[in-house]
C-alpha cells in the first residue's frame, strides 16, 4: 500500500509519500501508526501525538479504529486548521 504524509508529518518524515508493507498483525489505522513510529526516529516524531493525526483510506477520512485491510492508499494529516 501506498502511505501518504502531509504538512509537517511529511516535514519530519522526510519524504511525500513510499510504499510500505505492514505486516498481517497491522489490522487498523492504530497498529499501522504504531509499526511506523516503530521504524525510526523520524517517524516517532511524526507521530509522538498519535490521537491528533487524521487519516484517510483510499480518500476517505477514516478514525483509528479502521480497519486497513485492502487499502491502496492511507494518508496522514496533522489537524487541520483555517481561517
Amino acid at each position: 500500500m501506498k502511505a501518504v504524509y502531509f504538512a509537517w508529518v511529511r516535514e519530519r518524515i522526510g519524504k511525500a509519500d513510499e510504499e510500505i508493507a505492514p505486516p498481517a498483525s497491522v489490522m487498523d489505522v492504530a497498529g499501522l501508526i504504531g509499526w511506523l513510529t516503530d521504524r525510526g526516529e523520524q517517524y516517532a516524531h511524526a507521530f509522538e501525538n498519535a490521537k491528533i493525526i487524521r487519516v484517510a483510506i483510499d480518500r476517505a477520512h477514516v478514525k483509528h479504529d479502521a480497519p486497513i485491510a485492502g487499502a491502496r492508499e492511507i494518508a496522514f494529516f496533522p489537524p487541520m486548521t483555517g481561517g
